[in-house]
């Protein structure tokens, strides 16, 4: 984790652009905004084809940019702009996300794009120096790295948004706001950061999603609309899909070694079915921090939109005395497979974990879309691991390609695993 220094004080007004606006993040960060008029001023949003959504949105807000990825939609909604007499302008395609992650007047970024498509964008906030809330979890996933390596180029200031991460960052020693953080990492094979900080263990959680009771035997039966019931949270379809086969919980555990500067053997994974506690952080006297709160993304986008300050955040407080109590368990690899090759995938480095955020993205549509059954998510991810040989990317390119590789091949897997019609 970077910090540097905090330059704005919290009574000066702070300028944001959201990346994925039409989002779950994205509508929950504008939820937090609408909260404080005075404190932040909405400089621009983004979407990836919900056109209709952006539309309203700019009609609320009244933005200055907006940038649509979606050709198609472009021209009825610059259309729909100029009738509703708004003066809004709207981008397209990822020059403009850039455009609106870096631009000279921004000084908070909130990362929400889901997957791949936005590791670009965040890292022009990154290289632009910006106040940087990551809930792209994919862009540490695939380019761990290079992206660490340009936070502390640039003096970027990053602060994570899953529930989890922040949570963890809460709990962890306060960074001195005149400098680096002790957290400062430059590899994330180095374990000199936390062991100086007095830590023992990372405690990351996971509610087991809605499945981890089910039979396994049934699992090969559940349906998509099964699979994004998630029993705490309200969260997009893929991300849901991920939960619900812990694959979000291993890519979290991956995003967690480059944030905090650990190794994958400092980070336990802990099923708590509650969501109460989001994580924890265990010292070497024995002390367990906790950071804990109702299941609603907008507390750790409130935090990381006034850090190093707080505000109001629209969540309610816990009812201590309604609360039945709270329960931990160990997660079965057996049931979540997912979790044992995303440890492997951190431990291995380089490559692998491109391949495994990829090839999931592509097996999880595949089921979204009913071409596959919920059980070849994880043998369509396996397969891309065993047929594709290991790489160290140095360039951003060379991640795209090996990206580009893994999706290919995933999708012939998938080929494979297409349900019969019936």
């Amino acid at each position: 984790m970077i910090k540097q220094d905090q330059s704005s004080a919290s009574s000066e007004t702070q300028t944001v652009s959201i990346l994925g606006s039409t989002g779950s993040i994205g509508q929950s960060t504008l939820e937090v905004l609408s909260l404080h008029p005075q404190q932040f001023n909405l400089f621009a949003l983004s979407a990836n084809t919900r056109a209709d959504l952006l539309l309203s949105q700019c009609e609320k807000w009244h933005p200055d940019y907006a940038v649509l990825r979606n050709p198609e939609q472009a021209e009825w909604l610059e259309r729909s702009l100029l009738e509703k007499g708004l003066t809004t302008t709207l981008l397209h395609g990822s020059e403009g996300l850039d455009f609106i992650a870096s631009h000279e007047q921004v000084d908070i970024v909130m990362a929400s794009i889901v997957g791949s498509a936005g590791l670009r964008s965040t890292l022009a906030a990154v290289d632009a120096g910006k106040k940087v809330l990551l809930a792209n979890k994919e862009s540490l996933v695939m380019a761990g790295a290079l992206f660490m390596r340009a936070v502390k180029k640039s003096g970027a200031v990053l602060l994570p948004i899953d529930s989890e991460h922040n949570a963890i960052f809460q709990c962890m020693p306060t960074p001195d706001l005149n400098g680096s953080s002790a957290l400062c990492a430059e590899s994330a094979n180095s374990l000199g950061s936390i062991k100086a900080n007095g830590i023992r263990k990372i405690l990351l959680t996971g509610s087991g999603g809605p499945f981890r009771t089910l039979p396994i035997e049934s699992f090969s039966t559940i349906t998509p609309d099964q699979a994004c019931a998630h029993p705490n949270w309200s969260m997009g379809r893929k991300i849901s899909v991920d939960s619900a086969t812990m694959m979000n919980k291993g890519l979290e555990l991956i995003e967690a070694c480059w944030l905090f500067n650990c190794s994958s053997s400092d980070i336990d994974i802990v099923v708590h079915p509650q969501s109460v506690i989001h994580s924890m952080v265990e010292y070497l006297d024995g002390s367990v921090l906790a950071q804990m709160g109702h299941p609603d993304m907008r507390t750790p986008i409130a935090h990381a939109l006034a850090w190093p300050e707080r505000v109001e955040s629209g969540v309610e407080s816990l009812n201590w005395t309604q609360m039945n109590g709270l329960t931990f368990e160990a997660p079965d690899n057996q049931r979540f497979p997912a979790l044992k090759m995303a440890r492997q995938a951190a431990e291995a480095g380089g490559s692998v974990p491109i391949v495994l955020n990829a090839a999931n993205e592509i097996a999880v549509d595949a089921f979204l879309n009913e071409l596959i059954p919920f059980t070849a998510i994880i043998d369509v991810v396996q397969q891309c691991l065993e047929k594709i040989p290991f790489e160290e990317p140095m360039t951003l390119d060379a991640i795209e390609a090996i990206d580009f590789q893994a999706r290919e091949l995933a999708k012939d897997c998938c080929q494979a695993f297409q349900k019969v019609p019936s």
